[in-house]
């Protein structure tokens, strides 16, 4: 991956208090394919800042595709790039609402059932990036403070200008055991939108993120016993070369009864990047399992390279995965993929994305919007995946979050639901209410930030080229019409039945639109982040608002 590095510019960077001191990321390193934990173990309740000086491991970042870095110290901060909580949203946690959705969502019995319930749904978990790192405030918590501030973690990830540029839809602090209850919160939030599961990260095998693992596992079995988690141990992390290491790690994990199991009993097993080790010695992760834990295994590797190594890993595999392109272009190699695993008579779990930026790898994909998203989600319909993978739930490092997040609300898991209700049913779900969909980006894609950036982001090698534009993604239940503002510009539009995407010229200013029909009003969404020509901090991730909701 090639980094476009320029000199770094001379002056500081002007406060924005009251735009910075809402929210900034959390502290992974997934750009650098790191993952790093900045509590220190039996600090629940505490909201003093971590140490800094804490060791990384490495996580899917390493991959030809996802990674990323932490931020910054106490309010004010500054910085572009880190966009506040205009309108002071909250996860509640609560139930989604009615008609949050363009159609009604399916019972979860209906989704897991028969036909439908051979189509699984998994979203990739990332244990670096819960709700909350310290159960503070989210004006003065440790995303907001060291995450989202380019001046974070004193002053480290200054140069591609803080760690992240969203993070999770903030939580309000909780009494008791509130990573517990916060990890609850994010299984119904994900069971709610139709998802059966999350593939668990593995980082390592001890530390914070292995207690948050196993914290997981406990959460969605109290939450719903048909909530599963599948083992995916992380090969660019875990620091060990024993095969009988990380089988009595797996097996640990395999004794909670969310551990996913295929109906015949068998534990499925699949590691990320699996080719960074041999065939012979995960036949013998494999073995020791079964001899010495009596766990039988299905095991699905997922590879940065599905092409160069099905074939030798066929006679050992149940299935097979791939981490994925993310941008909308060249989605059609999945066609290929799924075909030659079938053919040789294994699954495919197909991945699905919404868009990737890394600022710590000074690399991202041109998303187009929500292009991606539905490209990906349509090529694990139509060819046929078994599986699918959101990729991810929540690494923000990445920018690849599905998860509700400040900058995107849950716009792009209301999208997923629909997708999702299509790939397990079988059938596109019937439009009832008139939604509407806005995304765009708060800068252009060619902006030169002012700040002290030294490190900016450069498109990846095959991604679509970079765009500006504002997307407007309707679900109407009829033919409408859509007016729009774009900074200064005012428009409108024809849209049909049915979902229409229509692009307009990115403009300096906020975006909103609404539908038009027999006079009245129908759906209306307001995206309140404003975009500009000069920034401060680069961010090319794509925010998102729907109608569906309350901002």
């Amino acid at each position: 991956m090639s980094h476009r590095r320029r000199p770094a510019v001379r002056g500081g960077r002007p406060l924005l208090a009251l735009l910075l001191s809402a929210f900034f990321l959390v502290g992974v390193c997934a750009a650098t394919g790191i993952a790093w934990d900045p509590l220190s173990a039996g600090a629940a309740g505490s909201r003093s800042a971590p140490a800094v000086d804490v060791p990384w491991s490495a996580g899917p970042g390493d991959a030809p595709g996802p990674a990323s870095s932490p931020p910054a110290t106490p309010p004010p901060t500054k910085g572009a790039a880190a966009k506040g909580n205009p309108k002071g949203a909250t996860d509640t946690g609560a139930e989604r609402p009615t008609g949050a959705l363009p159609f009604d969502m399916p019972q979860p019995a209906a989704l897991r059932s028969g036909e439908a319930g051979k189509k699984l749904v998994f979203a990739h978990y990332f244990t670096p990036y819960p709700l909350s790192l310290d159960n503070a405030g989210a004006d003065n918590d440790y995303y907001t403070r060291n995450y989202l501030n380019p001046d974070g973690e004193s002053g480290k990830h200054g140069k591609y200008g803080g760690l992240l540029r969203d993070r999770p839809l903030p939580v309000a602090p909780k009494s008791g055991d509130w990573e517990f209850a916060n990890l609850q919160q994010e299984v119904r939030t994900a069971r709610a939108a139709g998802i059966d599961g999350f593939t668990l990260d593995l980082l390592s095998l001890s530390g914070k993120n292995w207690d948050r693992s196993n914290l997981l596992m406990a959460a969605a079995r109290s939450v719903d016993p048909a909530f599963k988690i599948m083992l995916m141990p992380d090969m660019t992390s875990l620091k060990t070369d024993d095969p009988g290491v990380l089988a009595g790690a797996i097996a640990t994990l395999a004794d909670a009864s969310s551990a996913h199991r295929l109906p015949d009993g068998r534990l499925v097993v699949s590691p990320f990047k699996a080719e960074e080790k041999s065939v012979a010695w995960w036949t013998e992760v494999i073995g020791i399992l079964k001899a010495e834990h009596g766990i039988r295994t299905a095991f699905v590797p997922l590879f940065l390279d599905f092409g160069a190594h099905s074939g030798e890993f066929a006679p050992i595999s149940h299935g097979f995965s791939e981490w994925g392109s993310r941008s909308y272009v060249g989605q059609e190699s999945s066609t290929r993929d799924v075909q030659r695993a079938h053919g040789m008579g294994k699954i495919w779990m197909q991945p699905v994305s919404v868009q990737d930026a890394r600022p710590n790898q000074g690399i991202y994909d041109e998303a187009g919007n929500t292009a991606t998203l539905r490209a990906t989600w349509t090529r694990a319909i139509e060819d046929g995946a078994d599986w699918v993978q959101l990729t991810t739930w929540n690494d923000y490092s990445e920018g690849s979050q599905f998860a509700p997040s400040l900058h995107n609300g849950h716009a792009y898991l209301d999208l997923t639901s629909y997708y999702l209700t299509k790939f397990k049913t079988g059938s596109w779900p019937k439009i009832v209410r008139d939604t509407v969909y806005l995304s765009a980006r708060t800068q252009f894609a060619h902006a030169d930030p002012t700040g002290d950036q030294s490190l900016v982001m450069s498109l990846r090698k095959g991604s679509a080229p970079p765009r500006d534009r504002v997307e407007v993604l309707s679900f109407l239940t009829g033919p409408g019409v859509v007016r729009t503002t774009v900074g200064s510009a005012q428009d409108s539009h024809e849209a049909p039945a049915g979902i229409h995407s229509e692009l307009l010229p990115l403009k300096a200013g906020t975006s909103a639109a609404h539908v038009v029909r027999g006079g009245k009003a129908t759906a209306k969404v307001e995206l309140p982040y404003r975009a500009d020509h000069t920034v401060e901090v680069q961010d090319l991730q794509y925010y998102a608002a729907t109608s569906g909701r309350e901002p």
